[in-house]
């Protein structure tokens, strides 16, 4: 999250977003045992905090600016078709983060250039732009401590997963951001605003149309 020059505004509230790739229950389920699997073997709390999901951005921007860039996303994933997602075995981020591979990471990269068109809707400033994920990957731990890291990656590049889900729409998360003096945030817990559906629709907007929505 990249919160450079964050100022409270007084009436203005900013949330951080999230725009996310969510597997079906089962697979959350399994996911989720691996997470618990590794907190337990490794106090890794952060293994524990999120639910599982790839995530497409991450961004901050105007509470009062949510509508506009829903309508955006909606009318883009109206256009998008459905596509495998393939997950298998491990990879890591050294040396803070432990992670199953997305092995279909093409489809899910061609997702994300689909979206760059509402990256506009999306900046708060130049300081504060959106955050394309270009590596995506489903996160089991992060923010680990070279101990943590250490001692998990040495078991965990020798572990498999396999795993695979339909991305039929994605998922808009949200959670708020309070500035305190000194410039420390402090954030909520992220909801669900929104699901948006890839329809495949055929979708024609013309450029001047955009800025209208």
């Amino acid at each position: 999250m990249n919160t450079m020059n964050l100022k409270q505004i007084p009436g203005y509230n900013y949330n951080e977003y999230l725009l996310v790739l969510n597997p079906h229950e089962d697979l959350r389920d399994k996911i989720m045992q691996v997470k618990k699997g590794f907190f337990e073997k490794y106090k890794a709390t952060t293994a524990l905090y999120s639910k599982p999901h790839i995530t497409l951005i991450n961004f901050v921007q105007f509470e009062m600016m949510e509508e506009r860039f829903i309508n955006r996303l909606k009318i883009i994933a109206s256009g998008y078709k459905s596509f495998k997602v393939d997950l298998k075995d491990y990879g890591s981020f050294p040396s803070h983060t432990i992670f199953i591979n997305v092995e279909s990471k093409q489809q899910v990269q061609n997702l994300g250039k689909a979206l760059r068109p509402a990256q506009q809707l999306m900046t708060l400033n130049k300081d504060n732009k959106p955050h394309f994920i270009n590596d995506p990957h489903l996160t089991v731990a992060r923010k680990l401590l070279p101990w943590q890291y250490e001692q998990g990656w040495a078991n965990y590049s020798h572990c498999y997963f396999t795993g695979s889900f339909i991305a039929d729409g994605m998922l808009l998360l949200k959670r708020s951001l309070k500035i305190q003096s000194g410039g420390h945030i402090l954030t909520g817990k992220y909801q669900t605003v929104r699901r948006f559906e890839f329809m495949n629709l055929p979708v024609n907007i013309k450029q001047g149309e955009l800025f209208m929505q």
